[in-house]
């Protein structure tokens, strides 16, 4: 299982929210591209960048930034927020992002969602964000009546590279993991799910292994990291299956 240390932008710098408001930001860091260079050399071989501006914004709001991180570490990108156009996703696959996430495109743009994924095979993830079972949009602002292993299902054809699934109401709070409802949506998919939201400490990366088997090839961490309540080497060698 892969460990994905997240890195969320605003304003240039590393933050996390709780639960998706803007209103409750921690500033973590003011450089980006240090912070991954940091979970680089700690273990990491990929990372979980959001654009929150963007996510918030509707468009590309922090690409200084994200390119000088990309120029900054080899490992793998992943890269999300305020992607909702052709043109956004091969600039920032110019720019040698490896992964683009799609999100709020996923509802409210299907044709750009198929074209990208009919496009960039391997390459475009989707970002499925639920609150009480139901997917949001719109950085979380605007709840809709889909369910996440719906649109999985009606995109599955198409191969994305990834399901990102978050509980929204355990991202940044570190309740654990929804293990419930992330073994579900594996379960009912023949894609890779990545987790995501409410990591708190390394007994909920074991608590994930098992799911490793339906299909949940990874988890995104962020909060944990930066408190301290989590060790990425640790968590890496948990991950790998070193744990006694």
């Amino acid at each position: 299982m892969i460990i994905f240390p997240a890195i969320d932008i605003r304003g240039g710098r590393c933050v996390r929210l709780v639960q998706g408001r803007a209103d409750q930001e921690t500033i973590y860091g003011d450089d980006p591209a240090a912070m991954g260079v940091r979970w680089q050399d700690e273990g990491a071989v990929w990372l979980h960048v959001v654009d929150l501006d963007g996510a918030f914004g509707a468009k590309p709001q922090n690409l200084e930034a994200i390119g000088r991180l990309r120029r900054a570490v080899k490992i793998p990108i992943q890269l999300g927020g305020g992607i909702r156009s052709l043109e956004t996703i091969q600039a920032y696959m110019d720019e040698g992002i490896d992964r683009l996430i799609l999100g709020t495109a996923v509802l409210k743009d299907p044709d750009l969602v198929v074209r990208a994924l009919t496009a960039h095979p391997g390459r475009i993830a989707l970002g499925l964000d639920a609150k009480g079972g139901l997917l949001a949009v719109e950085g979380w602002t605007e709840t809709t009546r889909r369910t996440a292993a719906e649109v999985a299902l009606n995109l599955a054809p198409l191969k994305p590279a990834a399901i990102i699934y978050t509980d929204i109401s355990r991202d940044g709070v570190k309740k654990g993991v929804n293990l419930e409802a992330t073994g579900a949506l594996a379960r009912a998919i023949n894609i890779p799910v990545i987790a995501s939201g409410g990591v708190s400490s390394i007994d909920d990366i074991k608590a994930l292994l098992p799911l490793e088997p339906l299909g949940v090839i990874g988890v995104i961490t962020g909060k944990a990291l930066y408190d301290g309540n989590l060790d990425l080497k640790e968590a890496i060698r948990v991950a790998a299956g070193g744990a006694e």
